[in-house]
């Protein structure tokens, strides 16, 4: 279930920054969210963190993004692989290698009731 910004949206930046995924970034006129690399936090927090902080309440599930939580589960693991790759990328170039991230071979973790 990937999220969208609607356009209630008031630019707070607050969402941005908080996206552990780098899924959130700036619109032509108000943030928006790439469902490609939305997983409504799963793999990191239990809950959604750009809804739990946003002070509109403008960021619902995307009706046409509906996904259970394998899915999310599946785009997690995904994005922290391509993650591990890019620093081996980055380092047979010569740049200097970055830490990779968490486990990705983890279970995620339960939401809360």
């Amino acid at each position: 279930m990937a999220l969208w910004i609607t356009d209630e949206c008031i630019n707070c930046d607050v969402c941005e920054p908080e996206c552990p995924n780098q899924a959130i970034s700036m619109g032509p006129e108000i943030y928006r969210i790439d469902p490609d690399r939305c997983t409504e936090c799963v793999g990191h927090f239990d809950q959604p963190q750009c809804v739990q902080l946003c002070p509109v309440d403008c960021i619902p599930v995307h009706p046409q993004h509906v996904e259970g939580r394998e899915q999310l589960w599946e785009r997690y693991l995904r994005l922290q692989r391509e993650a591990q790759d890019k620093p081996r990328a980055d380092e047979a170039k010569g740049e200097a290698q970055v830490d990779a991230g968490p486990d990705v071979t983890a279970e995620p973790k339960a939401a809360a009731a």
